[in-house]
C-alpha cells in the first residue's frame, strides 16, 4: 500500500480499525509454528498470565455484524476456550495483570470497554468522544491502549487531524485528563512506568513524550529530516536501555531511537512496517510487514534482521508470552470496503 498520499493513510487506518496448519521454520522443530483460523476482523491481542490465556479482539463482519467477539484461546494449542460477545466492535487490546482486567478499544464508537478476564463480564465502559458525526465534526477514534499497573491508569490514543491521549482511571472508569496536541494521526503508544513517561508517534514524523505524573510534555522530536515522508505507526520500548523501536509505514525501515533525547540510534533495513514488539528475554524485536506478508526478527544488539517469517497474507498485530519464549501474530485476510474477506483471519503461534 502506498502511503505517499493522505487517502492511502486513511485507507490503512480504516484497515486497522475495521484449516489448521503446521509449518516448519529452518532449524526448528515441526511444532515451531502453529497457525489456526479464528474469525473475521481479528485485530489486537492480550495475554493474561493469571488465566493462562491469549485474548483476541475480533470485529467480525463489517456489514453483517453490529458487535464483535473477544476470543479466549489456549496459548499452546490456540483452541477456543471462551467466546466473549460484545455489542461494540473491539479493536485495540491491553491487559492489567494485577487486576486481571482486559481493556479493549471500540474504535468506531470512540469508546473503551473493560472486561473481567476470569468471568468475561463487562466491568465498565467509557465513551471518550461523544460528539455526533457530521460533515464538519469527526469524532476521534480510539487506537492503541497501554496500562500502567502501578497506578491502574489506562492510556488511549485518540486519532484525528490533531490527536490526543486520553488518560483513564482504571478503578472508576472515568477520564482523568486529556493530553492534547499529539499531532496528526497519533497512532503509536508506549509506556515506561518506572520512568513515568508515556510516548506516542504520529504522521508528522514525531516522537512525543509526556510525564505521567504531571502530564506535561517533556519531549517532542522530529525523528528524521531527510526530505522523505514518514508515518511512524507503532512503538515498543526497551526501558532498561532507554530505547524505542518505531515502525515506519512509508519507508522501508524500522528506527531505533534514544528515548531520552529522541536521537536516532539506527535505521534498520526492513519493508514498510506496522506492528512492533521488543522482547527483553531474547533482546529481539519483532515487526509485521502488512503488504510484504512477512514478520521480521531483528537482533536488538546488531540492529539487523536475522530471520524473516512468511505469513502468506497480511500480518497485523503481535503479542508475547510472559516468558518471552512464544510469539503470537494476528494475520488478516485480503479485504476491502467493497469486498470483505471470504475466510476468517488467522492467529500464528511461533516458538522462539
Amino acid at each position: 500500500m502506498d502511503f505517499r498520499h493522505l487517502s492511502a493513510r486513511r485507507a490503512l487506518l480504516g484497515a486497522l480499525l475495521f484449516s489448521t496448519s503446521l509449518a516448519v521454520l529452518p532449524g526448528h522443530a515441526a511444532d515451531a509454528l502453529l497457525r489456526k483460523p479464528i474469525d473475521k476482523g481479528a485485530y489486537e491481542m492480550a495475554y493474561s498470565p493469571t488465566e493462562q490465556a491469549l485474548y483476541v479482539a475480533t470485529s467480525l463482519s463489517r456489514s453483517l455484524d453490529k458487535g464483535g467477539i473477544v476470543y479466549k484461546l489456549d496459548p499452546a494449542t490456540l483452541e477456543v476456550k471462551q467466546r466473549i460477545h460484545n455489542n461494540l466492535k473491539p479493536f485495540g487490546a491491553a491487559v492489567n495483570t494485577k487486576t486481571n482486567t482486559l481493556w479493549f478499544g471500540n474504535t468506531v464508537n470512540s469508546a473503551v470497554t473493560a472486561i473481567d478476564a476470569k468471568t468475561g463480564e463487562v466491568k465498565g465502559r467509557i465513551v471518550l468522544d461523544n460528539r455526533e458525526r457530521s460533515e464538519t465534526v469527526k469524532p476521534m477514534h480510539t487506537r492503541e491502549l497501554v496500562v500502567d499497573e502501578a497506578t491502574n491508569t489506562v492510556y488511549v490514543t485518540g486519532l484525528g487531524e490533531d490527536s490526543v491521549i486520553w488518560v483513564i482511571d482504571g478503578a472508576t472508569m472515568t477520564l482523568r485528563t486529556t493530553l492534547t496536541g499529539t499531532g496528526k494521526y497519533s497512532t503509536g503508544l508506549a509506556l515506561d512506568s518506572a520512568a513515568k513517561r508515556v510516548f506516542t508517534t504520529n504522521a508528522n514524523g514525531e516522537l512525543i513524550a509526556f510525564d505521567t505524573h504531571n502530564h506535561k510534555e517533556v519531549l517532542r522530536k522530529k525523528l528524521l529530516d531527510d526530505g522523505k515522508e514518514h508515518f511512524f505507526l507503532n512503538i515498543s520500548l526497551d526501558p532498561a536501555n532507554h530505547r524505542a523501536f518505531i515502525t515506519d509505514s512509508q519507508q522501508p525501515q524500522v528506527l531505533a531511537v534514544d528515548t531520552r533525547d529522541g536521537n536516532v540510534l539506527a535505521k534498520i533495513d526492513a519493508p514498510a512496517s506496522l506492528a512492533v514488539l521488543f522482547n527483553p528475554a531474547r533482546n529481539e524485536v519483532y515487526v509485521t510487514h502488512r503488504d510484504a506478508g512477512t514478520v521480521s526478527v531483528i537482533d536488538a544488539k546488531t540492529y539487523r534482521v536475522v530471520k524473516t517469517i512468511d505469513a502468506a497474507v497480511h500480518p497485523n498485530s503481535l503479542a508475547l508470552s510472559p516468558d518471552g519464549k512464544t510469539l503470537y501474530v494476528s494475520v488478516k485476510q485480503p479485504s476491502s470496503r467493497k469486498q470483505e474477506a471470504t475466510s476468517p483471519d488467522d492467529i500464528i503461534r511461533i516458538a522462539l
